[in-house]
């Protein structure tokens, strides 16, 4: 479990300085904090000279503190002639409240818009990656919220400059200790560049023994010198999947739903050219095709794998929706009932437990949670303030909007088939002719992706059913709903369009037909959820909906390329060595949480194909690996998945 986070305090030094008291010591020099990121970390790394020539270039920074540094670089790259992206990747074990932040940012007039900018999309302080975008994906700021012990091993990044920076070495000697240097030495790039303040006997000694050049220059202000080094040879991991180069930025996307429109977006946001295949006349026809889907984490009282990567798809899909134009949502809030008194000491838990701050997540008792909702409960729950609800349609219209003329969509043609040959990968209609050819190809059609594949992945279709209730139906019962309610199932407010209510989970079953029984089995999860709301409801009478979602065996999504099963794996096979098929990549598995999981899955296999830094940690991206049934199918000896 990651430690939860223990937030900066606000506090000056007697000079005025931003100070903290935990380590005694101050964020920046007495003589201004900007012009040192400009003289140390910008200067010392030989920038923006470098951004001259460089198109996609990755900061990684140890101490966020303040985010000066991230903002003199984001305000200098945008000065630049640089035409490419710029990833800065910071780490920050005690990062300050947004209002802490604000008070203080405030000092530097001539950072206001970009500081702005900044606080709008600072997240909620919990642990992990949080991804922000800016100046429409120019820029990438990577935030790891916590230790950098435990952080840091975990981070996919090819550096190619890093700001050491932090509090001195004599305050705060973790984050300048041997081993921390080692790690961030081989998380960088050939002739990657480093500069600090710090002239440290202990942090030279530790750099030199990783390789790099070190180099004295005169220092910032009163501070007679500081240190840049150069790395003359280093050799980043290799990826796991195949990192385009520019002529082979061209994709097929197959399926039109949340996961094929957020993976085209994410693609045509890099420069990459999309064309987009769907077997029906419009995007978001069948499991995306819902009035609405509801938004809101999963949590885990030990903040398990499962959570950690449902809180960062989730705090990522809020931000995205913030800034897509034309979708239709409203972050309402989402109360999340306990099943019953067990349950609810469960939730009470595991708030305590992982000190989540208020405006990610709270436990409402039961009468706080009836005061909420204006209703009776049966008992406390969760309260997510920034959940919500989202028309999954008006979603993949916004991203096939945002894709521009660089996604290509063919609605109403079905991919039938793929063939792999020397100029890439052919989709193939029905009658073997080929419909597109390009470099990669994206499946990201759910259950119907194992028609295109000759070893079939484990993939299960899940029936889920669900009910429409009149506008004035929940009237009897009670006041307007403001908010999303759910337990078992769910409601929808009024305010979504159509007040939904759901669903049936029906493993390994297909069939699209409606079912008078389900409709039956959603009322009865309504009055689970708000007691006595569905009296008076005809559940012969009502309309709904029938949609197939898909899952794995381990319920996580699959995002990244498809192993080569037919391929010899080897004495001592790992999913960094597993042969792959070369261009084939999945975006499959979203089961019943695709509005929270498709964007981020998207970002990560984006990421992947054009290298960037990956937006989560290694050890997420390994649990969502589409080559992991087929790693553990090896070392059981079997051969299928």
């Amino acid at each position: 479990m990651q430690a939860p986070l223990v937030p900066a305090e606000r506090a000056v030094a007697g000079d005025g300085t931003p100070y903290s008291a935990s380590y005694d010591d101050v964020y920046h020099s007495a003589h201004g904090g900007l012009d040192q990121a400009r003289h140390v970390f910008l200067g010392g790394n030989d920038l923006p000279a470098r951004w001259e020539t460089a198109g996609s270039f990755v900061i990684l920074e140890t101490g966020f503190g303040l985010g000066l540094n991230f903002l003199a670089a984001w305000q200098a790259w945008r000065a630049s002639p640089a035409s490419g992206r710029l990833h800065f990747v910071s780490i920050e074990k005690h990062p300050f409240r947004h209002d802490d932040l604000a008070s203080q940012l405030a000092a530097y007039p001539e950072l206001a818009e970009l500081a702005h900018q900044l606080l709008r999309q600072w997240p909620p302080l919990t642990p992990g990656w949080h991804r922000l975008h800016f100046d429409h994906g120019r820029i990438t700021l990577t935030l790891l919220l916590g230790d950098a012990q435990a952080l840091l091993p975990q981070c996919a990044a090819k550096v190619d400059a890093v700001f050491l920076d932090g509090f001195a070495p004599s305050k705060n000697p973790d984050i300048w200790s041997p081993t921390l240097l080692a790690t961030i030495t081989r998380m960088c790039k050939s002739q990657a560049s480093l500069a600090t303040w710090s002239v440290a006997g202990a942090v030279r000694r530790g750099l030199e023994q990783g390789g790099w050049q070190l180099e004295r220059r005169p220092g910032f202000a009163a501070k007679r010198e500081m240190l840049t080094g150069r790395l003359a040879n280093a050799a980043p991991p290799a990826p796991t999947v195949d990192v385009a180069t520019p002529e082979r930025r061209r994709a097929i996307v197959i399926g039109g739903g949340l996961a094929g429109t957020a993976i085209s977006e994410r693609l045509a946001n890099r420069g990459w050219q999309v064309q987009l295949f769907e077997r029906h006349a419009a995007p978001a026809q069948e499991a995306s095709g819902n009035p609405a889907g509801i938004l809101l984490p999963h949590l885990a009282s030990d903040d398990a794998l499962a959570a950690r990567l449902s809180r960062a798809c989730y705090l990522y899909a809020l931000r995205r929706l913030a800034e897509l134009a034309a979708v239709s949502w409203s972050p309402c809030g989402v109360v999340q009932i306990a099943r019953d008194a067990t349950h609810e000491a469960l939730q009470r838990a595991t708030v305590e437990q992982l000190r989540l701050p208020p405006d990610f997540a709270a436990f409402l008792e039961r009468d706080a949670a009836t005061t909420l909702l204006g209703r009776e409960v049966a008992h406390g729950g969760w309260w997510f303030p920034d959940g919500g609800w989202v028309s999954p349609g008006s979603l993949c219209a916004a991203l096939l909007a945002a894709g521009g003329e660089r996604v290509e969509p063919h609605f109403g043609i079905e991919v039938a088939a793929l063939r792999q040959t020397p100029a890439g990968w052919q989709a193939l209609d029905s009658a073997g002719k080929p419909l597109a050819t390009a470099p990669h190809v994206v499946l990201a059609n759910a259950h119907a992706a194992n028609r295109l594949l000759s070893q079939a992945l484990p993939l299960t279709p899940i029936r889920g059913q669900i009910s429409y209730l009149p506008d004035q139906a929940l009237e009897r019962s009670g006041p307007p709903l403001r908010h999303i309610v759910c337990r078992s199932g769910y409601i929808t407010p009024p305010q979504s369009g159509t007040v939904c209510v759901g669903a049936s989970f029906d493993s390994g079953d297909a069939d699209l037909r409606m079912r008078p029984t389900d409709h039956v089995g959603n009322l009865r999860r309504l009055d689970e959820l708000l007691p006595g709301a569905a009296q008076g409801i005809d559940a012969a009478r009502l309309d709904g909906r029938v949609g197939l979602r898909t899952a794995a065996p381990d319920r996580l999504p699959l995002v990244g390329t498809l192993p080569e099963v037919a391929a010899p794996a080897g004495n001592s096979p790992t999913l960094d060595n597993l042969p792959r098929l070369s261009g084939l990549h999945a975006l499959l598995g979203l089961s019943a949480r695709g509005m929270v999981w498709a964007p981020l899955a998207a970002e990560l296999l984006a990421s992947q194909l054009e290298g960037d830094p990956l937006p989560m940690e290694r050890e997420l991206v390994r649990a969502v690996d589409p080559a992991r049934f087929h790693l553990r199918a090896l070392r059981r000896g079997k051969t299928d998945l």
